[in-house]
């Protein structure tokens, strides 16, 4: 019986040609082996226009899907350069422009998928928090005067001493700020630090209007390529889109009231005001005299944004890219879904 191990076995293959620039190693019984990241490297290039023979070619270079993610731009330029000249490859222009295109597409998609690996991380680890903390609670009021026995149980010390009275003071301020109380009873997130204002209207009181929003992401911007000549001139790699790492500046440069939660919950505003500037002044001005919130305008924001990916093929990405302002923003998740949504329902 031969064992299936191509590693132990190598001396019982043949190599045979199977495509014109690439080798597969097969089986006497005729059964051709092909390398799992040599089927990792198809799959990321199968719906960008890229030969098989090309590919093939790169898996003979060695190189695999997690070295080309994450590569620079300008390596991977290098990459397609050494197959026209070293391997005498006549690769199309479409096929250079799919190379890359594929390259970030990937990317982006994984950078995406840590982000939410990230975020879900940080919402259980809130909610184990949470419930620890009820429990403590529900501990202590149920031994009555919060006797030295309950506490000891607990590993915490006498809530009658002046430093634990602080601590449960801070705690349940965190609580009232993170949560409020409605009239029906019920907890709702804490509300927007903005409020609706049209175009030119300065913001009453300690809310933010709109137009100071939309400062902070030209703020962001700015930071960003403070970020890309710092890391120049150390010779790393330099972001092209804003990341915790222009975050980071930012804080250290004193604009602590610039917040990845924050920017986050309204790039497809920015976007629609970059995009549809006349569109996007109407919906002001509309839900400023019907005396919104800012999360209803907010929500109002996605489905012009929508319109514009449909009259665009559907290529939301291509609407950010190509615009100098929304090109260092990610695409939301959620405008990615509704686009989709839109798009099976219309079957286009």
């Amino acid at each position: 019986m031969v064992d299936d191990c191509p590693v132990h076995n190598m001396a019982q293959f043949d190599i045979v040609q199977a495509e014109p620039t690439a080798l597969l190693y097969k089986r006497p019984d005729g059964v051709a082996l092909v390398g799992r990241e040599n089927r990792r490297l198809k799959e990321l290039f199968k719906d960008f226009g890229v030969q098989p023979s090309t590919v093939a070619v790169m898996g003979q270079m060695g190189f695999t899907l997690s070295t080309l993610i994450n590569m620079k731009d300008e390596e991977v330029d290098f990459v397609i350069k050494s197959m026209i000249e070293e391997y005498h490859l006549d690769l199309l222009m479409g096929e250079q422009f799919g190379i890359k295109a594929a390259v970030r597409a990937k990317r982006r998609l994984v950078e995406e998928e840590m982000e939410q690996q990230r975020m879900d991380l940080a919402a259980r680890s809130n909610e184990k928090k949470r419930r620890l903390e009820e429990s403590s609670d529900g501990l202590l009021l149920k031994d009555g005067n919060g006797s030295l026995e309950a506490l000891g149980l607990l590993g915490l010390t006498d809530p009658d001493s002046d430093s634990e009275g602080k601590k449960v003071a801070k705690r349940r301020q965190r609580k009232r700020r993170s949560k409020e109380v409605g009239e029906d009873g019920e907890e709702r997130p804490r509300e927007h630090p903005f409020i609706v204002t049209e175009p030119g209207e300065p913001a009453k009181g300690k809310k933010n209007g709109l137009d100071y929003l939309f400062d902070l992401y030209e703020q962001c911007g700015k930071f960003l390529e403070e970020v890309q000549h710092i890391a120049k001139e150390k010779g790393e790699k330099c972001p092209s889109k804003v990341t915790n790492e222009v975050f980071r500046h930012a804080k250290l440069t004193g604009a602590g009231y610039i917040n990845k939660p924050k920017m986050r919950d309204y790039v497809h505003c920015y976007a629609l005001h970059c995009l549809d500037v006349e569109t996007s002044n109407n919906l002001r001005k509309e839900y400023k005299e019907r005396g919104e919130n800012v999360g209803a305008w907010c929500q109002a924001c996605y489905f012009p944004l929508v319109k514009l990916a449909r009259q665009n093929e559907w290529d939301i990405d291509d609407l950010f890219n190509r615009n100098d302002k929304l090109r260092i923003w990610y695409v939301p998740t959620k405008l990615r879904q509704l686009c989709h949504i839109e798009r099976m329902k219309h079957g286009e």
